[in-house]
């Protein structure tokens, strides 16, 4: 791992947490991710699954936590079974954890290697009645691709048919969506590796600079500050190419008169920031580009206010809807006409702002949580409204991370990373 490790109190406090909300005679049951492979003997980087980072702080391939709070055996409340470390992987892999390592981790004492899992869990279930199952139930999840926590599910199935089964996701949604105060820390610090990676780039771009090349001074900066990259596949799309929501080919030449949209965002420790900025190739916006960067920076600046404990998200986002259809009048991109005719299940402000205004992130840059539930105190979201005007080849949004506060607007984790029109024209230009 490259980051600084992260106290193990969290992990503690994450665990408990859960047990708090676990039915009596029950153990869980989180798998670490598998390691991806692409063809041949090639693989993908190893993610870690985010549920048993968050529960234990372990981060690496072929482990496994069993949590049961109950158990006769004390040392069986608390399980870590991790992939035995040898000389041979220390060679060919680099050292794993070994036990000691794996308690200054996580804070479980209990640790087992994986080959002693069959035994050692068939004990822990012979006490309990029940077992908590660890699935992805994120409503934009894509789960075509059978993970190790589906192989387990599985088998579990079939080796205890007797014992009922519950599902961890929602108390995990419920757990990861409130932030610890080190969590928090954690966040931040990815965001100002974020702010560094802005900061490198506003000096750089000017036309004839290849979107390619913008990414590669990003990666650069995250990389040099112990970031293992981007947090989510960046868009770097300049002109009208920022009008495509999710482009990420980033293999175009930025021309003279272009504003490029950077959605980019480091991670740091597994934890996700995500900013999108937007910036005039020749240092200066036009009269219209700026006309548009302001509405929609007006419409982020009144959003985040409404980003308070008790809101309800779709309320939010229906009172972020009206904000945005009064600029767009203003901008001359629709008018009352199309206001009265508008479809009420896609308003008419939705042909230049179609998409959400926030989502929570964590762990995830799409992170988990309960979305019919009332915005709580120690939340994480972002605030992303746009404008894409697609005839015009301009798409501005801006966006920041921002978490709730227990009272008053949201503390902005990205507060000093410059968004002002005239603000980043004069780091531009100086």
């Amino acid at each position: 791992m490259r980051y600084d490790r992260i106290k193990k109190d969290l992990f503690i406090a994450n665990r408990a947490n859960f047990i708090c909300r676990m039915e009596k005679s029950a153990l869980a049951v989180f798998n670490s991710n598998d390691i991806f492979p692409v063809s041949a003997d090639s693989t993908m980087p190893f993610q870690q699954h985010r549920d048993i980072f968050h529960l234990s702080g372990v981060d690496q391939e072929e482990s496994i936590l069993v949590i049961s709070p109950n158990s006769k055996n004390e040392a069986h409340r608390e399980v870590l079974f991790l992939k035995e470390t040898n000389d041979h992987i220390a060679v060919w892999e680099g050292e794993k954890l070994n036990k000691e390592q794996a308690f200054e981790v996580s804070g479980i004492k209990t640790v087992y290697w994986l080959n002693q899992f069959d035994t050692i869990f068939k004990q822990m279930m012979v006490e309990v009645d029940s077992i908590y199952l660890n699935t992805n139930e994120h409503l934009r999840a894509n789960t075509i691709v059978q993970t190790r926590e589906d192989r387990f599910i599985e088998k579990v199935k079939q080796d205890y048919p007797a014992h009922q089964v519950h599902r961890s996701a929602p108390i995990m949604h419920s757990l990861r969506s409130i932030k610890h105060s080190i969590e928090i820390d954690l966040m931040q610090h990815a965001c100002n590796i974020t702010k560094k990676g802005v900061e490198r780039l506003l000096s750089f771009v000017k036309p004839g600079v290849w979107e390619y090349e913008i990414e590669a001074e990003l990666i650069h900066e995250f990389l040099i500050n112990r970031s293992k990259g981007f947090a989510y596949t960046p868009i770097v799309a300049s002109g009208a190419n920022a009008c495509v929501l999710h482009y990420i080919e980033n293999n175009q030449q930025c021309k003279s008169g272009d504003v490029i949209l950077l959605d980019v965002g480091a991670e740091y420790a597994n934890y996700a920031s995500d900013l999108t900025r937007c910036i005039p190739l020749n240092g200066r916006f036009t009269d219209r580009q700026k006309a548009v960067y302001n509405s929609v920076l007006h419409v982020k600046n009144e959003a985040q206010k409404l980003l308070v404990s008790g809101t309800m998200m779709n309320d939010y986002h229906k009172e972020v809807g009206a904000l945005m259809e009064a600029e767009l009048v203003k901008l001359g991109l629709i008018d009352a006409t199309d206001i009265k005719n508008q479809d009420a299940n896609w308003p008419a402000y939705k042909k230049y702002f179609m998409h959400g205004t926030s989502h929570f992130i964590g762990l995830d840059t799409h992170d988990i949580g309960h979305w019919n539930e009332p915005i709580k105190a120690g939340m994480a979201f972002t605030c992303e409204p746009g404008i894409y005007i697609p005839e015009e080849g301009l798409g501005i949004r801006l966006e920041d991370d921002l978490i709730i506060q227990a009272s008053g607007a949201p503390f902005n984790l990205m507060g000093d990373i410059p968004i002002e029109a005239d603000h980043i024209e004069s780091l531009m230009n100086t």
